[in-house]
């Protein structure tokens, strides 16, 4: 009785946003550091990679997302058919479900990872997922995506942009790097991943027949993103990186409120917490 009461508190921790509740929420878009903003919703994060040469969008949001991000890359007065690609974190329909659109609206190649690239293109939920029971079994296929590698380097004009394997939420998650200039200054912006140990239905982290390397990946990932050079910060849900704190505290100073050069190592140390909070909570469960 102790272990299962226990293992009720734990489970009930907060991982994540209620499911849906404000994803969609309206955000106004804004400037976060020289030709970097933001663009997505209040509950789900998408970023504008600006250049003369055409632009780079990472993530879709929500199928219901597409057209305030299409609307949002707008209002900065930038065009829509200027994408050239759309760089997806993970494949959950939270992060890719606006994909489908938003790609065929600006005819953009779509880049992921292998495995998440393989989702976007066949719509089918991969039952390896920890979240397989709970995620749609299918989403709106994807045109014109292509797999990027471990470390690869995506280049459009001036941008350079690097993927990053953060897998362990997901099967495919990737976080991305590049840097953005401004008043002389340039920082090292990170979009990283989601790093939370969430599951639904018989899914184990830390015993998982599905995907065993589930907890051995996201270790992994939580290191990796410690490890970034990191002056900005925005996480796939973007209350995760204190994103709205931070913006805040813009009018008073600048795109500066966004540069925190803890805030990666903070990020992955919330995600080792709610890992280890997980993995003690499949324990008392046995």
């Amino acid at each position: 009785m102790k272990h299962l009461l226990i293992a009720t508190l734990l489970a009930a921790l907060p991982l994540t946003p209620a499911l849906g509740a404000d994803w969609n929420d309206p955000q106004e878009p804004f400037a976060l550091f020289g030709n970097t903003y933001y663009v997505g919703m209040r509950g789900l994060s998408a970023v504008l990679i600006t250049s003369p040469a055409g632009h780079i969008l990472i993530d879709g949001g929500s199928p219901e997302s597409a057209v305030q991000i299409a609307r949002h890359i707008g209002q900065l007065g930038f065009k829509i058919g200027d994408v050239k690609y759309i760089l997806n974190s993970h494949e959950h329909f939270d992060h890719a479900g606006g994909i489908a659109e938003l790609q065929r609206l600006s005819g953009a190649t779509v880049l992921a990872s292998v495995h998440g690239e393989q989702v976007l293109r066949t719509g089918a939920t991969s039952k390896g997922d920890p979240q397989y029971t709970k995620l749609p079994p299918t989403t709106a296929t994807v045109a014109n995506t292509r797999a990027v590698k471990d470390g690869d380097i995506v280049k459009l004009g001036p941008l350079s942009v690097t993927a990053h394997y953060t897998p362990g939420h997901a099967q495919g998650g990737t976080s991305w790097t590049w840097r953005s200039s401004e008043g002389g200054k340039t920082a090292a912006m990170v979009y990283a991943d989601s790093l939370n140990a969430i599951s639904a239905g018989p899914f184990r982290y830390s015993a998982s027949t599905t995907y065993p390397q589930a907890r051995a990946e996201l270790e992994k990932s939580i290191a990796t993103v410690a490890a970034f050079d990191c002056d900005v910060l925005v996480s796939a849900h973007p209350e995760g990186s204190d994103l709205w704190e931070r913006l805040a505290q813009q009018p008073t100073l600048g795109n500066a409120a966004f540069i925190d050069r803890n805030a990666c190592r903070d990020y992955a140390r919330d995600a080792r917490d709610r890992l280890a909070r997980k993995l003690a909570a499949e324990a008392a469960q046995q």
